[in-house]
């Protein structure tokens, strides 16, 4: 929300949508081992501002850091597949961190123009202090790692048996715009060379996907090895990694990846429209990877 608002506000300089009211969702919190639950939530009867809606949900996101200094990532982050790397409160996630330091950042100057410096001087301490974190204890020698187990174990890193490298780890290293330049250099050239397949036409999410370990990611891991978030491209995923090669100005690279992302270059014949079974007038949010089905669409009119 914080992250989604401050563009908002790059974008179109209307800070009055800041003082809209705007209520919260009552619902019951999931019991001890639960992951989800189905219901219908309760509108409540109190409303906060909209900015105070992004303050409190960056507090809490600061709140809720490891000894390290990263992000916990609990039930799952982006990759909500990986819903049990911190189902015991201990498990990090990097990508998060990137994500978190760049909001925060962002949000600091929007705190500073609403008046509210304690909270733009704890936020933009907290960013520092996460920036060092992320350095000294993300960097895997070629790329960031993509998070750590409960047990700390890591995870997306090259002494992982599965999951070895993670796209959005890379490309948001790029996007928050504090990842170390020849770092967030060398990491994206290892993950074009390692993710990018230039056969299937595709990008994908992390690679080798989840099928042996005896580590338990999540509900992802119940995918077929590269189906969908469990090492297949992941387009939402695939989109960041192109802009990230474009910040970067690596031009030729984010074109030749962009075209892997067009449809129309999945079904130019009869035989790769067959293969790849689903609409070419359309993104797929999914392509998968792996060798009998690799190539072959998945959800389509979807995120």
């Amino acid at each position: 929300l914080a992250h989604a608002t401050a563009r908002y506000l790059t974008v179109t300089g209307d800070a009055t949508i800041l003082k809209e009211q705007l209520p919260f969702l009552d619902g019951q919190a999931l019991g001890e081992g639960e992951h989800d639950a189905f219901f219908t939530p309760e509108i409540s009867k109190k409303t906060v501002s909209l900015y105070d809606h992004c303050a409190r949900a960056l507090d809490l996101a600061i709140k809720r850091s490891s000894p390290a200094g990263l992000p916990l990532i609990l039930g799952g982050d982006w990759n909500d597949g990986m819903n049990r790397v911190g189902e015991h409160g201990k498990g990090e996630s990097v990508w998060l961190g990137w994500f978190l330091l760049k909001t925060l950042g962002d949000f600091a100057a929007v705190a500073k123009t609403e008046g509210d410096t304690k909270r733009a001087q704890a936020w933009a301490k907290h960013a520092e202090a996460l920036k060092r974190a992320l350095e000294s204890t993300a960097w895997d020698g070629e790329w960031y790692r993509r998070g750590s187990f409960d047990d700390g174990t890591p995870l997306g890193s090259r002494t992982s048996q599965e999951c070895k490298i993670d796209s959005i780890a890379q490309s948001w290293s790029v996007l928050s715009g504090e990842g170390d330049p020849a770092r967030s250099t060398t990491a994206m050239q290892q993950a074009t060379k390692l993710l990018v397949d230039d056969h299937l036409k595709i990008v994908k999410l992390f690679t080798p996907p989840f099928s042996k370990t005896d580590k338990d990611p999540g509900y992802i891991k119940s995918y077929p090895p590269g189906v969908r978030e469990n090492g297949g491209q992941y387009t939402h995923a695939a989109t960041w990694f192109v802009i990230a090669l474009a910040e970067m100005g690596q031009t030729d690279e984010a074109y030749r990846c962009f075209s892997m992302l067009n449809p129309v270059n999945h079904a130019f014949d009869e035989a790769s429209t067959e293969h790849y079974r689903v609409e070419p007038y359309v993104v797929a949010a999914d392509i998968y990877a792996g060798d009998d089905k690799g190539g072959r669409g998945g959800w389509t009119w979807y995120t």
